[in-house]
Order: C-alpha cells, then structure tokens, then sequence
C-alpha cells in the first residue's frame, strides 16, 4: 500500500496545518478554560471545506476522502483536541451514515447545511445503561401512524450543546429479546417536541467540545425520519463506528505529534548541570520511543483510511488503529510532562492540556477492550 501523498492530498494536508497553526494552537487554552469552542471557528473550518469533507460537491460538500480526512484531523488535534473531536463527529459519525444510509430527501435537506456549519451534528448512541454494550439500550421509537414516539434518554453525545441534528438509535421492535436486531437509526432535529438537551458535562479533558445528555419524552418525529432500515440501525451504529475509529486514532496521533513537537523544543531550551536536556540519554530515549510510535501510529490510521476509501474490508484495520494510538499518546503524553518537569504539571504550559486530552481517545468510540475483543474475533474467525 502506498502513502506517498498526492499533490491534493498534500495540499489538504498544508491547509490544515497552516489553519491549525495561525488559528487554532493559539487558542486551544482558551477553549479548555471556557469549555467551548465559538462558531466561528467551525464556520471558518467549513470555508476551507473540513465540515463537509466525505459529502460530495453536489451537496455543497469537498467531495474527498477518507484518507484526507485523517490527514486533517491530525493536523487539527495537534493544535486542539477539543476542536478535533467536534469536527470528527460532525463528519464521521453524523454526515458519514446520511451519505451511506440516507435517502435522497435526507441527503439534499441536511447535508448542504452541515456542510456549511449552518447545522452541526451529534451521534447519540450511549445510555446510563449502556456503553460499550449498545444493543442494551432502551430508548424506544414505537410507530403512530405516520410518526414515531421516541421515549429514553442518551449521555455522552459529543456536540450535544450546539448539535442541530442528531443520530439516535432507538429501540423499535417491542420484544427486547431481538436485542442488536431491534434497534432503528433516526435523523432528529434539535427542534423536535420533546427533545431536550440536558446535563452539560464537566470532562478531565477535550473540555473545549460539548458534552451532553439528551432526553426525548413522547418526541413525534416523521417516519421519514427513519435512517436505512426499520430494525437495521445496529449495522448503521457499527459501520458508522467504523469509520468513527479512524478518526479517533488520528486524533490520537495528532496530540502526540503535539507532546513530540513541544518536548524537543523544550529539550533544546532547558539547561540542567552546564548542558541542555537534550544532550542526556534518558531525554533522547523518550524522544526516540515517541517518535517511532508516532510514525506507526500515523501508518495504521493511514492504511485503514485508504481501506475504508477502496469499500475494502477495514473493521480490523480500524480497531488495531485506535488500539495502537490510543495506548500511544497515552504513554507519550506522559512523557512529556515528565520531559518538562514541574513546569510540564501546570498550564502555562501546553503538555498538560495533552496528558489531560489524550485518556478520552481510550474511551470513546470504542474503548480500548472492545477494540481488542473486535481484533481477537477477526483474528479467530
């Protein structure tokens, strides 16, 4: 598999990085301290076409790829993980399943808003009672007539605060025994009757994206509401998840490309015993060790993005890259700090909000169990 970049992708890839750098880095503190991040920087992301990235131009989208999306998306973590995840889940978890599953109606009434930012997506898969196991959720859309009563409660929607459409898996068949196989995927408007945005959570990290409950009580939607098909929405939530993983293993590589960057410069600048840091061997180990990771990291993302792109198998490809650079950036974070010292566990300087941002990339979309569960089963089938 090749990954020399094309000239397009190269261009992506600077275009982020120089928008990352002048606009997001020096403000990625300010939306950890506030706890959010102001729409204008998401408007100014879709003006250089990172909202609506897989969408095709047709629909107001960029119409590129899988592959140019991790790129960007390792750019944008290196300056901020908070902005990272707000733009993964806009594109990979919200616009993803519309372009895979939505009917035409629902492609061309959504996706040249989100495209722009006017609206901004959120995935509402997790309950209190059900995390990693999703076929244990028990929010019901039970259909009346020409509409569907949704009744249940979702925690953990990434975007919930500024989302204006939401994913929601809901359980629409009446025997809970069908489990995976009873659940539906909708599309819902913030505005819908019934629909409540509640709790705002206060996060160790990515404090800068949204993260809220979501509560539906006796919510009319359409039936047209309904994503793919009635009693199929568990391969809407795996498929999308798919997809979701790669772009959480390429914001892992992006905030440890941030703990690298700002580790050499540190180990160039701070003096100890006549000479800089860097010149010991226990500083440059720690240096050689994330550089190597990092590079390895970077190559799983890249090598099941490209399969993703090619409609290749990819669920194992997928997990192994989330596995890898979740666990990566979590040892590399901490090593940063360590690199720095005292002055590494206080915020002036930027490796705190990293150690802080990398632990949610073992958690979410899949925590790092589950993605040895999904490797070992491929690995024994």
């Amino acid at each position: 598999m090749n990954f020399d970049l094309s000239e397009d992708e190269r261009l992506v890839q600077q275009t982020a990085r120089d928008f990352a750098d002048r606009v997001l880095k020096p403000r990625a503190a300010e939306f950890d301290r506030t706890g959010s991040i102001p729409r204008e920087i998401l408007t100014q992301m879709a003006e250089l076409g990172f909202m609506g990235m897989l969408a095709p131009e047709e629909y107001g989208g960029s119409g590129l790829n899988n592959f140019c999306l991790a790129l960007v998306q390792m750019e944008v973590n290196r300056a901020c993980a908070s902005t990272g995840v707000t733009m993964s889940v806009h594109n990979s978890l919200l616009m993803s399943p519309i372009l895979r599953f939505g009917t035409e109606a629902q492609k061309r009434g959504y996706l040249p808003r989100l495209c722009k930012a006017e609206w901004i997506g959120a995935y509402s898969l997790s309950e209190p009672g059900s995390g990693s196991d999703a076929g244990a959720l028990r929010t019901t859309a039970v259909r009346d007539g020409k509409h569907y009563v949704v009744n249940g409660t979702k925690n953990f929607v990434t975007n919930g605060g500024i989302a204006d459409l939401f994913v929601l898996f809901a359980r629409t068949h009446a025997d809970p025994a069908m489990k995976t196989k009873g659940i539906s995927a909708f599309l819902v408007e913030r505005s819908a009757k019934g629909l409540t945005v509640g709790k705002h959570e206060s996060k160790l990290g990515i404090r800068g994206s949204t993260t809220t409950e979501v509560s539906f009580q006796d919510c009319r939607i359409p039936a047209e509401s309904l994503l793919g098909e009635e009693h199929g929405g568990f391969k809407v939530a795996m498929v999308t998840l798919d997809g979701g993983r790669i772009g959480i293993a390429a914001q892992a590589v992006g905030i440890a490309q941030a703990c690298l960057e700002a580790s050499l410069k540190y180990a160039k600048e701070r003096r100890q015993f006549g000479k800089p840091i860097g010149d010991f061997q226990a500083i440059q180990w720690k240096l050689a060790n994330m550089a190597t990771d990092i590079d390895a990291g970077r190559l799983l993302v890249l090598r099941a993005a490209r399969l993703r792109d090619e409609g290749k198998p990819h669920i194992l490809e997928a997990s192994m890259a989330k596995l890898f650079a979740a666990d990566m950036v979590n040892r590399h974070a901490s090593e940063a700090v360590q690199i720095h010292g005292g002055v590494g566990y206080v915020k002036e300087f930027n490796v705190e909000r990293y150690f802080r941002d990398a632990k949610i990339t073992e958690i979410y979309e899949g925590t790092s169990e589950i993605q040895r569960m999904v490797i070992a089963r491929n690995l024994l089938k």
